[in-house]
């Protein structure tokens, strides 16, 4: 079963990870050894999670870096399905 529209990651790391701990941009760019613009990027769902940002966000908030990348993968996907009948394909199959 296909999820309805998963949320970005970004959205899921600003309300689950950073307003609980009360965290600003900046400091958790700073803690995760990244730049604060990298970061608003991926909050603002203008960036993806990559397999790096995914371990450095495990070790951040305690999760798993498998878990940062499903989501990630979820939202990727949901999106490509939205644009399945935009895609010019042709089935390929043995007859």
């Amino acid at each position: 079963m296909r999820m309805h529209n998963p949320p970005h990651p970004g959205l899921v790391i600003k309300e689950l990870c950073l307003e609980p701990l009360g965290l600003t941009v900046t400091d958790a760019a700073k803690g995760l050894g990244i730049s604060r613009k990298t970061l608003s990027s991926i909050l603002n769902g203008k960036a993806g999670i990559s397999p790096e940002m995914a371990v450095r966000l495990s070790i951040a908030f305690n999760t798993t870096s498998e878990s940062w990348l499903n989501q990630q993968t979820q939202y990727d996907l949901w999106q490509a399905e939205r644009r399945r009948k935009d895609l010019n394909v042709a089935h390929l199959y043995v007859a």
